[in-house]
């Protein structure tokens, strides 16, 4: 069987995550999960490396079969292809929501959307953007996220410092692109 790989943000890890990352532990040998933008702080990516790591294992908890990879972000995209390979080496299959990276990745890799996973009914259409943005008007996101990480988030009290640093600039941003 063969290995897969995967990137994301992550910020934070929710439901689709969850259930897109389970089924590649259950599909493939081994999967190397890239934590996307591992350089940068800023209103996409409000969770340190650490917070991440953490939010990926509570929802693989059961699963040994992967490892995650801090990815930092490059001006160049060339360079950031680079370490993209020199770290994921030769998986068999990798996987992107993200149009720019599936065109970046494209020559390296088979680039699959993770939806391709997934049958029908085990679909969950949720983004990091819409939960950033209940967390930034301090609306309910336990519906949004697994229960492991609604409790994760709420013990360490990243909604109201996502709130505190980042929610204005999430709310304009909205109301920029929206309206």
């Amino acid at each position: 069987t063969k290995t897969a790989g995967i990137i994301g943000r992550w910020c934070p890890v929710h439901r689709g995550h969850q259930v897109v990352l389970q089924t590649l532990c259950r599909t493939y040998a081994h999967v190397l999960i890239g934590i996307g933008s591992a350089n940068v702080t800023d209103y996409r990516n409000p969770f340190s490396v650490r917070e991440v790591r953490e939010m990926l294992r509570l929802v693989l908890a059961g699963h040994a079969n992967y490892t995650l990879l801090p990815i930092d972000d490059y001006p160049d995209d060339e360079d950031w292809c680079d370490v993209m390979v020199e770290q994921f080496g030769m998986v068999g299959d990798f996987y992107s929501a993200n149009p720019f990276v599936k065109s970046l990745l494209s020559p390296a890799y088979p680039v699959h959307h993770p939806a391709k996973l997934l049958r029908d009914q085990d679909k969950i259409r949720v983004s990091g953007s819409e939960v950033r943005a209940r967390m930034a008007r301090g609306l309910p996101v336990d519906d949004l996220l697994p229960p492991a990480i609604h409790s994760y988030i709420q013990a360490h009290q990243l909604d109201h410092r996502f709130r505190q640093e980042y929610g204005l600039h999430t709310l304009a941003l909205e109301t920029i692109i929206v309206h």
